[in-house]
């Protein structure tokens, strides 16, 4: 698939700097990696921001560490899209940041956003069209949370599209078979 680029050069250069700023805590120094608290878990107040204070947990989808992804590579087309792409290991990390500072449904968000990297993107488009009322039959979604479970270990977002099927068959938001 060919996409159109009408994004300026600078209006990139200005978003990867926002981004990378704010994962380095707005370009601070990464503070010395220390073991996350409580068993293994990560702990809002010693490990947030992540990418500042534990760096050497925030890796790319190829395992680029955070480091080596520079506004410079990017703009010299020296980084992949999956270069810059984020892991679900970071997210569940951002997850247990979050459920220690007291945010249990960003959590949860978090964990449902990591089961999604692992779906490929045209996939994941498929199933937003698919869950929009009147799109799909209450077989299909059920098929579509099967699929979730099953091909791609997705079980938060599995339950999730089982909830959505129930509810539109309550509010009588289904497809007409």
């Amino acid at each position: 698939m060919t996409m159109q680029n009408d994004i300026s050069p600078d209006v990139i250069e200005a978003a990867v700097k926002r981004v990378l700023s704010t994962l380095n805590g707005n370009g601070a120094a990464p503070a010395a990696s220390a073991p996350a608290a409580s068993g293994g878990r990560l702990d809002a107040k010693k490990d947030y921001p992540l990418a500042a204070k534990r760096p050497d947990l925030v890796k790319s989808a190829t395992g680029l560490p955070i480091a080596e992804i520079t506004v410079d590579k990017v703009m010299a087309g020296k980084l992949s899209f999956d270069d810059i792409r984020i892991r679900p290991e970071t997210l569940e990390y951002q997850a247990q940041i979050a459920e220690s500072g007291g945010r249990p449904h960003v959590a949860s968000n978090l964990r449902r956003a990591a089961e999604l990297t692992r779906i490929p993107d045209a996939r994941v488009l498929e199933m937003y069209v698919a869950l929009r009322p009147y799109r799909s039959t209450k077989a299909e979604l059920l098929a579509m949370a099967d699929e979730l479970e099953s091909k791609y270990q997705a079980k938060i977002c599995g339950k999730f599209v089982r909830e959505a099927a129930a509810i539109y068959e309550q509010r009588g938001r289904l497809k007409e078979s």
